[in-house]
């Protein structure tokens, strides 16, 4: 039974490593998403942090991307920043690429 309870605990632990690296993948896609949204909104460098931070917090609001999605959207639109859907969500898929491989190198 030991031999079992050490491959449980194995596939546990791996299990919450995934989970742990995909959330802060998520996060770091998040703030890039946040960063390239504050360029198309004019924000000065500062202000771009603060609200990539906004951006990385929306994440929270539900499970999935669509929360951070409504929210880049609705910034978007409210400046009258001419960006389709289809842009913000072509940045979103391109971002998580760069974000996994900035995680994986440990940036």
């Amino acid at each position: 039974m030991s031999t079992f309870d050490d491959r449980e605990d194995r596939f546990e632990q791996e299990y919450k490593h995934n989970a742990e690296v995909q959330f802060k993948v998520e996060a770091r896609r998040n703030k890039l998403l946040g960063l390239w949204a504050a360029e198309k909104l004019g924000m000065a460098p500062a202000d771009a942090a603060e609200y990539a931070k906004e951006v990385v917090m929306a994440d929270l609001d539900e499970p999935g991307e669509e929360d951070v999605f409504r929210k880049v959207r609705a910034d978007l639109d409210n400046a009258s920043t001419k960006v389709s859907d289809a842009e913000i969500r072509e940045q979103m898929a391109s971002l998580m690429h760069i974000a996994k491989e900035q995680i994986r190198k440990g940036e």
